[in-house]
């Protein structure tokens, strides 16, 4: 095995804590190659040294991956508790999400062990895999697998896009977590549901398995780094557990949605109608506004205010003397009160609203209009009266 190359985190770009972390030597250099006598003289034990990133604390081996990472290899046959174990963990899966008859795809399918269990819980199962035997083995027993790796984020999967995906003990072996999330991610429904497997760093760590480093996991997952590995791709986790007699990590994700921004437009279109409503009734630069904070700044100039308002009070002398940006209101002395007076004052001081409606009822004028602009729109004080 080939000394340490890889110097940052695969996954998030920070470097590894200095020193690995453990180094073996003599190792075997892949789980699936054995020797034959032939090629016996020359096999050889290399060194495995094991890093962690100082940064999102993934830990990672320092070598690159081995020549067959691309394929999926699992023994071709399921104990009988392994298949009962599978068929009701799929089954749960199915039902829980209602995916019969829906779109699913496994993501490195190898033989298609487990898609031919998937197609009997009712779902329409398809596999991507990278070994064109495997693909040929698997067309033969009519299974829907198409040839292929997903090595960026923009690969285009066939028959997308999916309702669901699986990916099981695979993703520790791909040197470009990031690539293969995000590629999953851009091919699924915009409520997709998944299935993420990977064997459980949390437990070797707990029973001290020092014999379960092997060059074909570059990725060793706790249940912490797991979910940061799939959240910063786009998932959130809906539950993550131990299962397989805790030897495996099975978190169960959705897509993550954009946000839905479009309330605030229908709030910033409400507040503009009633800041003009209120201002209309007692006239053009009859009105002043108590606050230059950056919300207030931002409701002034996205409501439109600037030809409608005398002046901007601010009890902050570093304000004063300024102008607000966008608007170009001047900013003034609370005084000003007294010395320019405006028939209404509208306040946008956030928490102190309603101390600073008590300051002008006691200091400046108690029969003042006021009006407190609150989280759901203007709220009008009665004169005379104190908050």
């Amino acid at each position: 095995m080939e000394a340490s190359t890889q110097k940052h985190c695969r996954l998030c770009g920070r470097s590894f804590f200095a020193g690995p972390l453990l180094r073996y030597e003599n190792m075997p250099n892949a789980a699936q190659f054995l020797p034959d006598a032939a090629s016996l003289h020359s096999d050889k034990g290399g060194d495995l040294e094991v890093f962690q990133c100082s940064g999102c604390g993934l830990v990672q081996l320092g070598r690159q991956p081995v020549p067959y990472y691309r394929e999926v290899i699992r023994a071709s046959a399921f104990s009988r508790e392994m298949l009962e174990f599978r068929i009701r963990q799929f089954k749960d899966f199915v039902h829980s999400y209602s995916l019969k008859g829906k779109k699913v795809i496994e993501i490195g399918c190898g033989r298609g062990e487990y898609l031919t269990l998937m197609l009997q819980c009712g779902v329409n199962a398809y596999g991507l895999e990278y070994s064109q035997e495997s693909v040929k083995f698997c067309t033969g027993k009519g299974l829907q697998v198409t040839q292929g790796f997903i090595e960026h984020d923009t690969y285009k999967l066939n028959y997308a896009p999916f309702e669901a995906f699986f990916i099981l003990n695979f993703l520790e072996h791909l040197p470009d977590l990031n690539a293969a999330l995000r590629g999953i991610w851009n091919n699924l429904n915009d409520d997709a549901v998944g299935m993420v497997e990977v064997p459980n760093f949390d437990m070797i760590v707990r029973k001290r398995l020092f014999s379960e480093f092997i060059g074909d996991h570059l990725f060793y997952f706790t249940r912490e780094t797991l979910v940061n590995t799939l959240h910063i791709n786009g998932f959130e986790i809906i539950e993550s557990s131990e299962v397989w007699h805790d030897y495996i990590i099975s978190a169960i994700v959705r897509k993550r949605p954009k946000i839905d921004l479009s309330p605030f437009h229908l709030l910033q279109m409400q507040l503009k109608d009633e800041l003009e409503k209120y201002i209309c009734r007692f006239g053009e630069k009859k009105v002043a506004i108590w606050g230059a904070g950056h919300q207030a700044l931002a409701v002034m100039a996205l409501t439109n205010m600037g030809s409608s308002i005398k002046y901007v009070v601010d009890s902050a002398s570093f304000k004063q003397g300024k102008f607000t940006p966008a608007t170009h209101l001047p900013i003034v002395s609370p005084d000003m009160l007294d010395v320019d007076p405006v028939d209404a004052v509208i306040v946008m001081a956030a928490s102190y609203s309603d101390e600073v409606v008590d300051i002008i009822r006691q200091k400046y004028s108690i029969e003042l209009n006021i009006a407190i602009l609150r989280d759901t729109g203007l709220e009008e004080v009665r004169p005379g009266m104190s908050r």
